[in-house]
């Protein structure tokens, strides 16, 4: 019988951040395919388990990834994970799913930590919808689709970025959304360090042309702002028919009139002489 692939989400910073859940998973499967062995074996000693540990990352994963399936073909559990945050996003860990996924094979995840949803959480901006970019493309043509695809989007983005090229994304970003778009750039999460800057694109570009970025970052944008609608206009017999419908339920004219005018922003002398002369 086959075994199965677990999905287990590390700690992003703060190892307490493990779950009971999470750490019982890694107790029981039978070997961990880890992103970076050692960064897993740190995890491994705080929670003082010996466990069977095998590479799978972006530059292996086309030889490690059928070894790995082979294992979980032959019957054993697999427990999948990133550095840091949910294995599969944003990460090659969702080669492997696929994988899993056309062999029949069972694949369930583990919540947890996940750097893109604590920035958008503690981001100050809108969250009800929201599109997840992760890494811009490295390669420029692609880059300046994306850019150019990114302008457009009215809902929150988010991306991931490397201290090292934040300056050039920041400039870059600035010039296709434009310097006064709302960005929280959020560092180190969870970390002792932790940062969370809430600016312009334009005061992020002048910031970091000053000083060095370091740790890991996940920008939270705004998306583009939506043209407001222009008030439709009403009309008397509107505002009239609203007076009537209320003085049928009892309301004194004084009030219905009242009560109209401040609810469709119509003069309340005009629209009580119209509902006399109505014989409201």
């Amino acid at each position: 019988m086959a075994g199965s692939l677990i999905l287990v989400p590390t700690p992003i910073g703060n190892l307490g951040d493990i779950s009971p859940r999470a750490a019982e998973a890694l107790a029981q499967a039978d070997f961990i395919a880890a992103e970076d062995t050692r960064v897993t074996l740190r995890l491994l000693n705080h929670l003082e388990l010996k466990k069977s540990l095998v590479s799978y990352h972006e530059h292996n994963k086309q030889k490690s990834g059928p070894q790995i399936l082979q294992r979980i073909s032959a019957g054993e559990t697999c427990a999948l994970v990133t550095d840091a945050g949910t294995p599969a996003i944003s990460d090659p860990g969702e080669d492997l799913v696929r994988l899993c996924a056309e062999a029949g094979i069972m694949v369930t995840a583990i919540p947890g930590p996940c750097a893109a949803i604590t920035a958008l959480a503690v981001s100050g901006l809108k969250t009800d919808r929201f599109t997840f970019e992760g890494f811009l493309p490295a390669q420029k043509k692609q880059r300046r689709e994306r850019l150019k695809a990114l302008a457009a989007e009215d809902r929150t983005m988010i991306l991931y970025e490397a201290p090292h090229r934040l300056p050039d994304t920041l400039k870059e970003l600035s010039e296709a959304l434009g310097p006064d778009r709302k960005i929280t750039l959020c560092r180190e999460l969870t970390k002792l360090h932790e940062e969370i800057q809430r600016v312009t694109l334009g005061d992020a570009v002048t910031y970091y042309s000053e000083i060095a970025p370091r740790g890991e970052f996940v920008l939270i944008l705004a998306g583009r702002a939506l043209p407001t609608e222009a008030p439709q206009a009403v009309s008397m017999e509107d505002c009239l028919e609203a007076v009537r419908l209320l003085r049928e339920d009892g309301m004194g004219l004084k009030d219905a009139v009242r009560q109209v005018s401040r609810e469709y922003g119509v003069p309340k002398n005009a629209l009580y002489d119209a509902a006399v002369a109505k014989g409201l």
